[in-house]
C-alpha cells in the first residue's frame, strides 16, 4: 500500500464544514465518482458511485472533526483504499487534511501502487480544491 496526503486552508470554520461536507459531497468533489446510492448502516452510511466504467462501494464513518472512509467489496478501481479526512480550527478558517492509504493488488506492487498512489494524490488535490473553492 501507499499512502498519500495534502493539507489546505479554508475559508470556513469547522462548524461549516460539519454542515456541507457528506459523504457524497466528498466522493464527487474528488472528481472521479458520481453517487448513485447512499443508505445508512451500523457503522455510517454506505455508498455506491460509479466513475469510469466502473462501480464502487464505500462505507463512510462520521468522526468528530471529519469522515473515515473506505472502498469495500471486490469492486472498484482498488484492492484496498482507506481515506481520513479530518479538519482544525487556524485562524478564520479551518486546515483540511487528507490522508489516504491505496493498493491496486497487482503485480510488481511497487510500481501499480506507485501508479495509484498518483491518481489518488491527484483526486485529494481536486477534492480540496473544490472544498476551498466553495468557501471563498
Amino acid at each position: 500500500m501507499r499512502e498519500v496526503e495534502r493539507t489546505r486552508f479554508v475559508d470556513a470554520k469547522p462548524a461549516e464544514l460539519d454542515a456541507i461536507l457528506s459523504p457524497s459531497t466528498l466522493l464527487e468533489a474528488a472528481g472521479t465518482f458520481t453517487v448513485v446510492d447512499t443508505e445508512a448502516i451500523d457503522e455510517g452510511q454506505r455508498v455506491v458511485a460509479r466513475g469510469g466504467g466502473v462501480e464502487a462501494v464505500f462505507v463512510f464513518e462520521e468522526r468528530p472533526d471529519g469522515y473515515d472512509y473506505r472502498q469495500v467489496g471486490d469492486r472498484g478501481p482498488f484492492q484496498a483504499m482507506e481515506t481520513t479526512l479530518t479538519y482544525a480550527a487556524r485562524d478564520h478558517g479551518s486546515d483540511v487534511t487528507v490522508r489516504s492509504s491505496v493498493s491496486l493488488g497487482l503485480p510488481l506492487a511497487a510500481v501499480t501502487d506507485r501508479i495509484a498512489a498518483w491518481k489518488r494524490r491527484s483526486e485529494l488535490e481536486r477534492l480540496l480544491d473544490t472544498i476551498a473553492a466553495d468557501h471563498r
